[in-house]
């Protein structure tokens, strides 16, 4: 007997929210919680999602086995990068990035903390990558307290007595990961202290203090930090406080180390001393580079890879070229709007990322003509657009603790869909769970974040 779809998993979770009446409760106490949650990002709470994403077995094991194989690819690009100074001609790197990337790391792990953000179409359990993202990645904590606020309602409780339910345990397995991997510094210490940095304007910052607790709790001192803040006397690294730090979790992206030259020299420079675990390396950066999809074509990275690796670059990865007249027909692209979504090669959290079948003929060329060239003072992609999978599911509740329950609407509506496959040191550990009713899924384009739950699964 075939297990049912999650399609069929969503509908059994509407049928038994109706029959409760649509469990208006439910929902009004799932909002409560969030407005008082610690799921807040640049100082805000998170919209999401009553109705979870429900997985089947299958759709566990179609994500664990495309994200591990990404890994390994991934890795074996850093490691060529890092060994072969003809193969880094591959990419079109700043020097300053290229002088991050070759910096010591240490340790055995080469991408330590990574998500693949993923389009799954559920019907036929295709894979098309949208991007990879490395220590900068966030959305953990988004996804704790969104399960937290719905599992106390009468909904979950039902569908939960009816079924074997398991969430995405983020936090606890991956200080573990990090210790086993600073356990394998070559400079390791005795009673290590630990810090999570970034520049903090730019980070999750509630989130990195629940992950420091984390710490701590595992016997670890650890502190959040910010990069500008940190000091070394070619010894010791120290935070603002001036106490010594032994490992660092990097969770600013290389582009912001650009952007803070001169003010991150400090951290650089213990990083080139050996003085400090950085997890992960900078290396990361060549993964977070949206150049690398097109990289991952290159005749160089196809001699490095297997015929089954190469085989699912090829299914997997959407064809990918700088907007730039000597790489791409730029008639094509105008004249196809529909077809192509731009994006700068190096930045982050969607930030001016652009489908054509979201703007009319005379914008896209606008937007096509400012960027193409990088004449935007940074280069742009033009990236084969992938039309997301859609679900059933409830948008936010903004607004439902001053509506009456007869105004309160309990009718499905139909969101695309976008995958955030964490991998922990190369193991499949959760998923970010993205939805959007726009063709750009994001925080900026109404998108919302759902739990996300396995149905009668068995993890690895």
């Amino acid at each position: 007997m075939s297990q049912p779809s999650n399609a069929d998993y969503t509908r059994e979770y509407f049928q038994i929210m109706n029959e409760l009446g649509g469990d208006t409760a439910g929902r009004r106490a799932a909002r409560d919680y969030m407005k008082k949650s610690t799921a807040i990002v640049h100082h805000q709470v998170v919209e999401s999602s009553f109705v979870p994403r429900l997985f089947n077995q299958q759709s566990y094991d179609a994500m664990k086995d495309t994200a591990e194989n990404a890994h390994r690819i991934l890795v074996k690009v850093i490691e060529h990068y890092l060994e072969d100074p003809a193969y880094r001609k591959v990419f079109d790197f700043d020097p300053r990035l290229e002088e991050l990337i070759l910096l010591p790391r240490g340790y055995k792990s080469v991408l330590p903390f990574a998500r693949v953000d993923t389009f799954l179409n559920e019907d036929d359990f295709t894979f098309r990558f949208c991007e990879f993202n490395g220590d900068g990645s966030s959305g953990m904590n988004e996804n704790r307290e969104i399960e937290n606020s719905i599992h106390t309602t009468a909904t979950y409780k039902e569908f939960a007595s009816r079924h074997h339910i398991q969430g995405c345990s983020l936090f606890e397995p991956w200080v573990e990961k990090f210790i086993a991997i600073y356990q394998s510094y070559e400079h390791k210490v005795e009673h290590p202290r630990f810090a999570i940095c970034d520049y903090l304007e730019n980070g999750v910052v509630d989130e990195f203090y629940l992950f420091a607790e984390a710490f701590k709790q595992h016997g670890y001192e650890c502190v959040v930090e910010d990069v500008r803040n940190l000091s070394f006397d070619g010894e010791v690294l120290r935070d603002s406080e001036g106490n010594q730090i032994n490992a660092i979790w990097r969770r600013c992206v290389t582009n912001d180390v650009i952007d803070h030259w001169d003010s991150s020299q400090e951290l650089i420079a213990a990083v080139r001393s050996e003085k400090v675990a950085l997890i992960g390396s900078f290396a990361g950066h060549i993964v977070h580079d949206k150049q690398i999809f097109k990289a991952l074509f290159h005749p160089a990275t196809r001699e490095i890879l297997t015929p089954e690796e190469n085989a699912f670059v090829a299914a997997t990865v959407p064809f990918t070229a700088f907007l730039d007249e000597s790489q791409v027909n730029l008639e094509d692209v105008l004249n196809q709007k529909d077809s192509w979504i731009i994006k700068p090669s190096d930045h982050y959290g969607a930030d001016q990322v652009y489908a054509g079948c979201y703007v009319n003929q005379a914008t896209w060329e606008d937007l096509v003509q400012k960027f193409a060239n990088s004449k935007a003072g940074y280069p742009f992609i033009v990236q084969t657009y992938i039309k997301p999978f859609k679900t059933e599911t409830l948008p936010p509740d903004a607004g439902i603790e001053a509506k009456e329950d007869t105004d309160i609407s309990k009718e499905p509506v139909w969101y695309n869909n976008l995958n955030g496959l964490y991998l922990y040191d190369g193991h499949f550990q959760g998923v970010f769970s993205r939805l959007g009713p726009l063709p750009t899924i994001s925080k900026d384009m109404q998108g919302m974040t759902a739990a996300t739950l396995w149905v009668d699964c068995e993890l690895d």
